[in-house]
């Protein structure tokens, strides 16, 4: 119960409750309290999302030069490929079924807005980034990069210092009020008469994304298994206690043991698993892509924006390689790519506080669906290695 209590996904369940509570019953001046609180945090976020981006993505990159080798660059490979099969499958599937399920909720949604009251902070501060989000993400490639062919650099240290202080960043400090910051978003939608709006768009978006999320494992074990002549839902049966597992952790490091212990029983010898489960934890995020996309394509659709094919490719090919450096805490996947969202698809502060909200609020289902894919990996690693 103590678990349950602490975990992230609790604490904004709790705090989705209070915040429309707030907006609804409370008076205007308590609800500017959160206001003022959520336009501090607002510019603290935009300036600390260039610093996570270098912090997380630089060391990322440079440990890839580490172990060079066949295996290495085959499952990075088939791992990449693997999440942006699941982003451009997410995209189509999206994009033929939200605009009608939701369409009801856009003609609200302009309904409400006509009529709507906004909350306005006490006072803001403006924090200006030190750079822009593509500056820090093309910088943060060339660095990462130039590390992984050095076999010993003081810069290397550096940047590994860089990263434990983001990594303190994130989970001491934003991970943590992330909730309050989530409260006053809901608190600011049910004083303005949004919010049950939003919570009906909530449910369909769940519901879609846990239908595709399902279909994406068979797809994958209907692959693995006709590659190494086995049965695919034999295989994927096989994997099941490193998906319930990976439900309760939030967590594709902390399932790792169990992860392994699957694959081995699916017959992917000891040293391929040992390399490939703890590797693909890391950079297969085929479930996380998953979210992100279909959540940022709803959330547009809702917001009347215009999209397109090309917008959402890019924006997908860019999100897979954001995401390997993601910390492994629950919402860490969200953190790594909130700087692409901002740079690629224009989301300001509300929009990126929703699509955390929603994240969460499907963060197990998502790390389940990522563990449970690299049991597939890791046969199809085994087969095309030659390894049997």
């Amino acid at each position: 119960m103590k678990k349950i209590v602490n975990s992230l996904l609790f604490k904004v369940f709790v705090a989705i409750l209070l915040g429309i509570a707030f907006g609804l019953y409370m008076p205007e001046w308590f609800n500017r309290i959160f206001a003022t609180f959520n336009a501090f945090f607002g510019q603290f976020l935009s300036f600390a999302i260039p610093l996570i981006i270098m912090g997380l993505i630089m060391p990322a990159i440079s440990d890839l030069g580490k172990e060079a080798g066949k295996l290495l660059l085959l499952t990075a490979a088939i791992a990449y490929g693997s999440t942006l099969f699941s982003g451009f499958m997410t995209y189509f599937s999206a994009s033929a079924i939200f605009p009608g399920l939701l369409e009801s909720h856009v003609n609200s949604a302009g309904e409400v807005a006509e009529t709507t009251r906004e909350l306005t902070p006490y006072f803001s501060i403006a924090i200006p980034p030190v750079l822009d989000v593509m500056s820090a993400l093309v910088l943060a490639f060339v660095i990462g990069l130039g590390l992984s062919f050095q076999e010993k650099s003081t810069l290397k240290s550096a940047v590994k210092d860089f990263q434990t202080i983001i990594m303190q960043l994130i989970e001491n400090v934003i991970v943590p009020l992330l909730p309050l910051f989530i409260l006053g978003i809901f608190a600011n939608m049910a004083y303005s008469g949004q919010v049950f709006e939003i919570l009906s768009v909530f449910l369909n978006i769940i519901g879609v994304i846990f239908a595709l999320h399902i279909l994406l494992l068979l797809l994958q074990y209907l692959i693995a298994g006709t590659l190494v002549k086995r049965n695919p839902i034999r295989l994927l049966a096989t994997m099941m206690p490193a998906y319930l597992t990976a439900l309760g952790t939030q967590s594709s490091a902390a399932t790792i043991p169990v992860t392994l212990a699957q694959a081995e029983k699916n017959g992917v010898p000891e040293k391929v698993a040992g390399f490939v489960i703890p590797l693909c934890a890391t950079i297969h995020l085929a479930g996380s892509i998953m979210k992100i996309t279909a959540c940022a394509m709803a959330l547009m659709i809702l917001g009347g924006q215009v999209f397109d094919f090309a917008m959402f490719a890019g924006f997908i090919f860019m999100l897979g390689i954001a995401m390997v450096a993601a910390p492994g805490v629950p919402g860490g996947a969200i953190m790594a790519a909130v700087g692409v969202l901002q740079a690629m698809l224009g989301f300001d502060e509300e929009m990126i506080g929703l699509m955390i909200a929603l994240y969460i609020a499907m963060d197990s289902f998502g790390t389940a669906c990522n563990v449970t894919g690299d049991g597939a990996i890791a046969l199809v690693v085994n087969k095309i290695a030659g390894k049997e």
